[in-house]
């Protein structure tokens, strides 16, 4: 699953720093995987795993390898999504172009600035979060509101579908007008598949990001906002670092994980992602999946004829798949099962797929 996550927010919020620090982020990235592409708006980066280290030590020992199993983790494309300003709705700043780059990613970013600094100005006047953060999503509510004044009602001849689609852009419409998004109003899944094709930015989930200070706390958590607190400085200077020398900075700061990472873990907890594991003398590799998703449907993930043609998997829970020392032994032990088709994958599950000729 491809997971791409836009950056969005007013302008001297602090996003372009962020951004930049992804870009640094992505380029050691690429250096270690080539599979990782670089585009000028798109950063490329790890999704934090520590599982695939202690895999691949595992798998050196229990393969009697010489050297590790290259790791390949799971990815995520963050977007950097120019050009918001009031009016964007309406044409404003880079207008449609802003709003048509937004409906191509999966959750929306919104960097709200906290930091105060007399040298970098507020194009509002004043440092507000939950202004800012209002009026990002106000120009989603509008643009909104703009596709669904565009329904027409359907002619005589028209599908149960279409007239059920008609009749709940209208009631989407009234409730919008009330300051509603409609990723809060549709709850009921056939609705939101109903709806999906009108492409509707308030169906996609946001997460807040707290920029602040190195001085303001990092456990802020955007106050009434509830973000994730990032100081976007602090990231551009850690993606420059080597990895040990970032654990120790973080840990002068008090901290254990960094900013990028952290909101990483909570766009999968805001989607509903999870990951399973495979391991082998190739690679050991994290592969990022919906919530709930049957077996047949994860080994598709890995390809796409591997879902046609599964046969059932056999899977052990990674703490007990590292503890016992690898597949043998967690076999042995009675750890490690043989699933079929209405396994439900869990996060973690250390995967070997059946497949059929």
């Amino acid at each position: 699953m491809n997971l791409k996550i836009g950056i969005v927010g007013l302008p001297n919020a602090g996003k372009s720093t962020l951004f930049n620090a992804l870009l640094k982020k992505q380029v050691a990235f690429a250096a270690n995987y080539p599979f990782a592409t670089i585009e000028p708006n798109v950063g490329v980066v790890p999704v934090p795993d520590e599982r695939l280290a202690k895999l691949a030590e595992i798998t050196k020992v229990e393969d009697k390898l010489e050297k590790l199993p290259p790791l390949r983790p799971a990815t995520v494309e963050f977007v950097d999504i120019a050009g918001l300003v009031k009016g964007a709705s309406e044409g404003e700043g880079l207008g449609n172009k802003f709003l048509a780059h937004i409906r191509e990613v999966n959750i929306i970013c919104n960097v709200v600035r906290f930091f105060p600094d007399s040298n970098i100005i507020h194009t509002e006047g004043t440092i507000d979060p939950n202004r800012d953060r209002e009026i990002v999503e106000t120009e989603l509510v509008l643009a909104d509101l703009q596709t669904l004044n565009k329904q027409t009602e359907p002619k005589m001849n028209a599908t149960k579908e279409d007239s059920a689609r008609y009749e709940l852009a209208q009631k989407l419409k009234t409730l919008m007008n009330g300051g509603k998004h409609a990723h809060d109003v549709l709850t009921d899944p056939d609705e939101r598949e109903l709806i999906k094709p009108l492409q509707l930015l308030t169906m996609k989930p946001v997460v807040i990001v707290a920029n602040v200070s190195e001085d303001q706390p990092q456990s802020l958590q955007g106050e009434s906002l509830k973000a994730v607190s990032i100081c976007a400085e602090t990231e551009s200077q850690l993606s420059a670092m080597p990895e040990q020398e970032q654990k120790e900075y973080l840990a002068s700061l008090g901290l254990t994980s960094s900013g990028l990472d952290l909101l990483i873990k909570k766009a999968y907890e805001t989607l509903g992602l999870i990951s399973f594991l495979t391991c082998g003398i190739i690679e050991a590799r994290a592969w990022t999946i919906e919530k709930g998703m049957l077996a047949p449907q994860a080994a598709g993930v890995i390809h796409t004829d591997f879902e046609k043609k599964f046969i059932k998997c056999d899977t052990v829970a990674f703490d007990d798949f590292i503890s016992l020392g690898g597949w043998k032994k967690a076999r042995e032990a009675g750890k490690a099962r043989s699933e079929g088709k209405e396994y439900v994958m869990q996060d973690g599950d250390v995967v070997e797929f059946k497949i059929g000729s």
